[in-house]
């Protein structure tokens, strides 16, 4: 059992002591609590009736220091009832969680047992190209017996993860967690330490997961509407309402409850390795605070996360610290990670309870004072619905029902344009705008292609008060301007002395592709906005706060960071009758790379035409969120694009190489792909 003393009042090295054996006799203490019976290897023993057999996979352990020896084998686990083979690392599932330090240099050798090539992929890791683990890409992958040796200097701290980057392996039970101690005092002190990994198993064959929704895209879901469902509708809306919105899903080949391509017929879901019969436990005591590092190592799924009874206080996102966050909910993307803060007050059982987002299912692990002593098992939330904003349909249409949280006031996303303005000739006009505030108008489109101000002498244009604050991702392209003959005009208002990141102007240029359109995507955004505030179907007005992409701000000031030098607009685009994904309806057998020059900030938005969520991870390189206030942009590695949204956000191009850029959907990544080449 646990019982440090807070780190408070010990010396900086003491406390970063303090700190290491926390997490370590934590992680301990949390894996010998799953070996007393909780453990996949013993589920059978605790399970009376069921088939009983020996399964070869041993519990979760901590590797910690500066030399690592990684063996990629094969194991037999048992979560269903049905031994099955997994692909594991030093025969562990999930594989051994590893402990480095930052400024450490570490050395990995990783070992191929398999009859097939594999490879490790540490992921949201900042190391050479060569080290990042992508066979084909950034190296030719580990062949059968051989050993391929992983060093590089450890450059951050946090919550991170790996995995296998070939084939399926990472489906068939190949991750595991990394935690990296900070080489400078953590600002946040606690007592205990406990990683919550979350994944999906399936006992089928990942591949013929993969021909099943080829053959049937919803082959998974077992929630689909019936006939009873449209006579209610019938009664709710009357019958034209009713059929036109069927009509409507229909024309798009789609159901309102398509929210996983897998769902909890096929997967069961795992909280450290433990099915929702054997109960992950992790011991607290009461008072004392709890760091959980949540890891969505799943494959498709994601999680919405609560823990009733518990406020969470969210300190760190993607392994980077951010501001604290009070919340009661969260919803984590796959390849996600958040670090939360609990006070449990009471000598009770606490669940932690991570339910799939279709609510086929939930991985679940408690926090208690006695490791006999379990949570009650929190009740389903309901089905959640899929709404014509989901699907960024016109907004005539919306359901404004969803939009709890949402600030009207910041515009992100809207489109103003005004191709065909003509001012040529608006001599002496008054042009005076004392009040105008465009504050927070990030995402707008003020694309004014053929304005023409060439005879604007003389105008008074005098805008004292305007405040261009929060400009952020505005497309002010203007490119057949001339401003050639504005002699007189008063340009005070664009006075950038103050430190204020909010008021850049984004004079970028901005480059986007066309999509090609064909039966590889019948899927297109109306009317994509920027949804930072929305958390999503099914945690829209559920009478908890859930955390939102807009609540993430980073812990430390990004005001200085240097504004875009051009953008990069990327559509996500699919078929999802035919299961076939793509980026700009080009999947990635016939794209061509995107080159980013070295030394440059680039400003990449994402529009997702599907109706599904898309987790997109680019390797090597920090992905700065445009969350709302560019003076504190939060760092991620993983960023979730909502069906039929839009979102921004920076990078600065700062390591040489040839990286990955994809969907980490295991299931889309093969045409949801592109190839980042730095030069």
């Amino acid at each position: 059992m646990n019982t440090q003393k807070p780190t408070i009042g010990l010396t900086e090295t003491q406390s970063q002591n303090v700190s290491r054996r926390t997490f370590i006799k934590g992680a301990a203490m949390s894996s010998a609590l799953a070996g007393v019976g909780f453990a996949p290897s013993q589920l059978l023993a605790s399970m009376p009736g069921e088939i009983n057999n020996q399964p070869t996979v041993t519990r979760t352990n901590t590797l910690s220091g500066t030399e690592f020896q990684l063996d990629i084998g094969t194991s037999i686990v048992n979560f269903t009832g049905t031994p099955q083979i997994a692909t594991t690392v030093n025969n562990m599932l999930p594989s051994p969680t590893l402990i480095w330090r930052e400024g450490d240099e570490v050395t990995l050798h990783v070992t191929n047992h398999l009859d097939e090539m594999t490879s490790i992929h540490w992921h949201g890791i900042i190391l050479p190209f060569e080290m990042d683990g992508v066979p084909g890409l950034t190296y030719d992958g580990i062949m059968p017996g051989e050993t391929f040796t992983y060093k590089f200097k450890v450059q951050q701290h946090g919550t991170y993860w790996y995995h296998s980057h070939s084939g399926f392996q990472e489906q068939n039970g190949m991750y595991g967690s990394i935690v990296i101690l900070p080489k400078e005092k953590d600002p946040y002190d606690y007592q205990y330490d406990h990683l919550i990994q979350l994944s999906d198993w399936t006992d089928e064959d990942p591949a013929d997961v993969v021909k099943n929704l080829k053959r049937m895209p919803d082959y998974y879901n077992y929630k689909q509407r019936t006939v009873g469902d449209f006579f209610s509708e019938i009664q709710e809306k009357g019958f034209t309402a009713a059929f036109n919105e069927r009509k409507m899903w229909n024309e798009m080949s789609m159901m309102d409850r398509d929210l996983s391509d897998v769902s909890g017929s096929t997967y069961t879901y795992l909280m450290n390795g433990a099915n929702p019969a054997t109960h992950w436990r992790g011991q607290f005591k009461p008072g004392a605070k709890v760091r959980l590092r949540f890891v969505n190592s799943s494959a498709m799924t994601f999680f919405d996360v609560h823990i009733p009874g518990l406020k969470m206080t969210v300190i760190a996102s993607d392994g980077n610290l951010v501001q604290p966050v009070e919340i009661d909910q969260f919803r984590i993307g796959v390849a996600e990670t958040y670090d939360v803060l609990v006070e449990p007050e009471d000598a009770q059982a606490y669940a932690i309870f991570a339910q799939a987002i279709d609510r086929s299912g939930y991985a679940i692990g408690s926090l208690t004072t006695d490791a006999e002593v379990l949570a009650e098992i929190p009740e389903m939330d309901p089905l959640p619905i899929l709404s014509h904003t989901d699907m960024a349909m016109d907004m005539k249409d919306m359901d404004h029902s969803m939009h709890g949280g949402m600030h009207h006031s910041q515009h992100q996303g809207m489109n103003h344009d005004m191709p065909a303005v003509d001012h040529s000739q608006h001599q002496g006009m008054n042009h005076d705008m004392p009040a105008v505030d465009h504050s927070q108008h990030q995402g707008m489109n003020h694309d004014m292609p053929a304005v023409d101000h060439s005879q604007h002498q003389g105008m008074n244009h005098d805008m004292p008060a305007v405040d261009h604050s929060q400009h952020q991702g505005m497309n002010h392209d203007m490119p057949s301007m001339n401003h050639s003959q504005h002699q007189g005009m008063n340009h005070s208002m664009h006075n950038m002395s103050e430190v204020d990141a909010n008021k850049e102007v984004a004079d970028w240029p901005v480059e986007q592709a066309k999509i090609k359109w064909g039966p590889h995507t019948n899927m297109r955004a109306e009317d994509a906005q920027y949804r930072l505030s929305d958390p999503g179907v099914g945690l829209r007005n559920n009478g908890r706060k859930v955390l939102t992409y807009a609540d993430l701000r980073n812990l430390y000031p990004t005001r200085h960071d240097a504004k875009p030098d051009r953008e990069i607009i990327l559509n996500l685009t699919g078929n999802m009758e035919r299961y076939m994904w793509s980026i700009d309806g080009i999947p990635y057998s016939k794209a061509d790379p995107i080159h980013l020059k070295y030394g440059e900030r680039v400003r990449i938005t994402f529009i997702n035409n599907t109706m599904m969520n898309h987790p997109m991870h680019l390797h090597g390189l920090w992905s700065d969120l445009e969350t709302g206030d560019l003076n504190y942009l939060p760092k991620k590695h993983t960023i979730v694009v909502q069906p039929g949204a839009r979102i921004s956000f920076r990078v600065n191009v700062d390591a040489k190489g040839v990286w990955a850029f994809h969907c980490h959907m295991l299931f889309h990544m093969a045409g949801m792909f592109r190839k980042v080449i730095v030069a």
